[in-house]
């Protein structure tokens, strides 16, 4: 089941004073788009950067697709929100049931550092719909990271949205490095 654009009312500003650059701070200013599943059901899923949702319900959320690290320390996990650059929800009937967030400087990096469906959601666009409207107020921003586990699946779906793995990037001579701790 895939999803599709339904209808769209406002969107996100992408200009600040700064000429190159994106105001972070704006990057929460409320939105929504609703898309319709193309299953016989004809869902509705309401996609918005607007409020962050309850530690309840991001618990729950990430819980359900096994971060269960998250989910165990959900005044941390709601923490982390507040403090991202962009919070996109997936929510069906009210009910969330995706997200995505940014993290970023504005002007040189976004890192995406979440991308979560649960998994009776999965395989319908939803989590592509995510990340692109995650995205969407860093356009000029150059470089677009994010760290995921190595599974066949996960490598498809970033490639499809036209990430590269540091390995397979032009001549090979691009490294990433990460500490946990």
């Amino acid at each position: 089941m895939a999803v599709s654009f339904h209808a769209a009312s406002t969107s996100v500003g992408h200009s600040t004073s700064v000429p190159g650059t994106v105001d972070t701070r704006v990057s929460h200013i409320p939105f929504r788009r609703r898309f319709r599943t193309d299953d016989d059901a004809g869902m509705t899923v309401d996609i918005t950067a607007a409020a962050i949702p309850s530690q309840d319900e991001l618990a729950s959320l990430y819980d359900a697709v096994g971060w269960a690290t998250y989910a165990r320390d959900s005044e941390t996990l709601h923490r982390a929100m507040r403090g991202s650059s962009r919070v996109v929800t997936a929510r069906r009937d009210g009910h969330l049931i995706g997200l995505a967030r940014v993290i970023s400087d504005g002007a040189t990096i976004a890192y995406l550092q979440d991308i979560v469906v649960r998994p009776a959601e999965q395989r319908r666009g939803l989590g592509k719909r995510l990340v692109e409207e995650a995205f969407a107020p860093f356009d000029l921003v150059r470089q677009k990271v994010l760290l995921t586990d190595d599974e066949p699946a996960q490598r498809a779906f970033y490639e499809s949205l036209g990430f590269a793995e540091t390995r397979d990037f032009e001549d090979g001579s691009l490294r990433a490095f990460v500490k946990f701790g």
